[in-house]
Protein backbone atom coordinates (compact mmCIF):
# COMPACT_ATOMS: atom_id res chain seq x y z
CA UNK A 1 0.00 0.00 0.00
CA UNK A 2 1.24 3.67 -1.09
CA UNK A 3 1.83 5.31 2.22
CA UNK A 4 -0.14 8.07 0.72
CA UNK A 5 -3.14 6.30 0.95
CA UNK A 6 -3.82 6.69 4.62
CA UNK A 7 -3.38 10.08 4.24
CA UNK A 8 -5.82 10.79 1.42
CA UNK A 9 -8.08 8.85 3.10
CA UNK A 10 -8.48 10.73 6.37
CA UNK A 11 -8.47 14.12 4.47
CA UNK A 12 -11.41 12.85 2.37
CA UNK A 13 -13.23 11.04 6.05
CA UNK A 14 -12.79 15.16 7.32
CA UNK A 15 -14.02 16.64 4.18
CA UNK A 16 -16.98 14.28 4.20
CA UNK A 17 -17.10 15.63 8.24
CA UNK A 18 -17.16 18.91 7.98
CA UNK A 19 -19.50 18.78 4.75
CA UNK A 20 -22.34 16.65 6.83
CA UNK A 21 -21.95 19.18 9.77
CA UNK A 22 -22.55 22.44 8.03
CA UNK A 23 -25.73 20.90 5.67
CA UNK A 24 -27.13 19.17 8.57
CA UNK A 25 -26.41 21.90 11.68
CA UNK A 26 -25.35 25.23 9.77
CA UNK A 27 -22.41 24.97 11.53
CA UNK A 28 -18.23 25.12 10.66
CA UNK A 29 -16.26 22.46 11.44
CA UNK A 30 -13.38 24.83 13.21
CA UNK A 31 -11.64 22.28 15.88
CA UNK A 32 -10.73 25.25 17.95
CA UNK A 33 -14.00 27.11 17.97
CA UNK A 34 -16.00 24.15 18.72
CA UNK A 35 -13.91 22.93 21.77
CA UNK A 36 -13.94 26.93 22.82
CA UNK A 37 -17.56 26.35 23.08
CA UNK A 38 -17.41 23.12 24.97
CA UNK A 39 -14.71 23.99 27.55
CA UNK A 40 -16.81 27.57 27.91
CA UNK A 41 -21.40 27.60 28.61
CA UNK A 42 -22.23 26.64 24.85
CA UNK A 43 -22.45 22.93 25.34
CA UNK A 44 -24.15 20.92 22.17
CA UNK A 45 -24.55 17.33 21.63
CA UNK A 46 -23.39 17.91 17.99
CA UNK A 47 -20.21 19.40 19.13
CA UNK A 48 -19.85 16.59 21.92
CA UNK A 49 -20.19 14.44 18.89
CA UNK A 50 -17.81 15.70 16.57
CA UNK A 51 -15.43 15.85 19.32
CA UNK A 52 -16.06 12.10 20.08
CA UNK A 53 -15.04 11.24 16.88
CA UNK A 54 -12.01 12.81 16.33
CA UNK A 55 -10.55 11.24 19.88
CA UNK A 56 -12.17 7.52 18.33
CA UNK A 57 -10.45 7.81 15.52
CA UNK A 58 -7.01 6.36 16.60
CA UNK A 59 -9.58 3.10 18.16
CA UNK A 60 -11.25 3.10 14.64
CA UNK A 61 -7.91 2.24 13.03
CA UNK A 62 -7.14 -0.27 15.30
CA UNK A 63 -10.16 -1.96 14.86
CA UNK A 64 -9.35 -1.68 10.93
CA UNK A 65 -5.90 -2.70 10.58
CA UNK A 66 -5.34 -4.36 14.37
CA UNK A 67 -2.86 -2.14 15.97
CA UNK A 68 -3.12 1.55 16.84
CA UNK A 69 -1.27 4.25 14.67
CA UNK A 70 2.59 4.67 15.74
CA UNK A 71 3.24 7.99 16.57
CA UNK A 72 6.74 9.29 17.02
CA UNK A 73 7.19 13.00 18.77
CA UNK A 74 11.08 13.74 19.01
CA UNK A 75 10.38 17.35 20.97
CA UNK A 76 10.75 17.64 24.44
CA UNK A 77 7.54 17.88 26.74
CA UNK A 78 7.76 21.53 27.69
CA UNK A 79 8.34 22.50 23.89
CA UNK A 80 5.43 20.80 23.31
CA UNK A 81 3.53 22.83 25.67
CA UNK A 82 4.69 26.26 24.76
CA UNK A 83 3.88 24.94 21.09
CA UNK A 84 0.57 24.29 22.17
CA UNK A 85 -0.39 27.16 23.87
CA UNK A 86 0.73 29.73 20.94
CA UNK A 87 -1.13 27.68 18.42
CA UNK A 88 -4.06 27.80 20.88
CA UNK A 89 -2.84 31.78 21.33
CA UNK A 90 -2.81 31.82 17.51
CA UNK A 91 -6.26 30.30 16.55
CA UNK A 92 -8.18 33.28 19.00
CA UNK A 93 -6.05 35.82 17.63
CA UNK A 94 -6.94 34.42 14.01
CA UNK A 95 -10.44 33.89 14.51
CA UNK A 96 -9.50 30.21 13.54
CA UNK A 97 -7.57 27.28 13.32
CA UNK A 98 -6.72 25.24 9.84
CA UNK A 99 -9.68 23.16 9.75
CA UNK A 100 -12.18 26.16 10.18
CA UNK A 101 -10.36 28.26 7.45
CA UNK A 102 -8.47 25.87 5.46
CA UNK A 103 -11.25 23.40 4.91
CA UNK A 104 -14.43 25.25 5.41
CA UNK A 105 -13.39 28.86 4.69
CA UNK A 106 -11.66 27.93 1.15
CA UNK A 107 -15.15 26.11 0.57
CA UNK A 108 -16.96 28.92 1.14
CA UNK A 109 -14.35 31.46 -0.52
CA UNK A 110 -13.82 33.65 2.52
CA UNK A 111 -11.68 36.42 2.08
CA UNK A 112 -10.61 36.19 5.49
CA UNK A 113 -10.16 32.24 5.08
CA UNK A 114 -7.59 33.04 2.12
CA UNK A 115 -5.25 34.97 4.15
CA UNK A 116 -5.09 32.99 7.28
CA UNK A 117 -4.57 29.89 5.02
CA UNK A 118 -1.70 31.74 3.33
CA UNK A 119 -0.36 32.93 6.77
CA UNK A 120 -0.81 29.08 7.73
CA UNK A 121 1.33 27.92 4.98
CA UNK A 122 3.86 30.29 4.75
CA UNK A 123 4.67 30.36 8.79
CA UNK A 124 4.80 26.48 8.43
CA UNK A 125 7.32 27.00 5.05
CA UNK A 126 9.56 29.27 7.07
CA UNK A 127 9.62 26.93 10.65
CA UNK A 128 10.41 24.33 8.45
CA UNK A 129 13.36 25.69 6.84
CA UNK A 130 15.05 27.11 10.16
CA UNK A 131 14.02 24.44 11.84
CA UNK A 132 15.82 22.19 8.54
CA UNK A 133 18.58 24.76 8.87
CA UNK A 134 19.20 24.14 12.71
CA UNK A 135 19.83 20.44 12.41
Amino acid sequence: MSPYWPSLFGGMLLGVACILLFVFNGRIAGISGILGKMLGKERRLADLAFLAGLLAGPYIHAAAFGQLPVLTIAAPWPLILIAGLLVGFGTRMGSGCTSGHGIMGLARFSRRSIAATATFLISGICAATITGALS
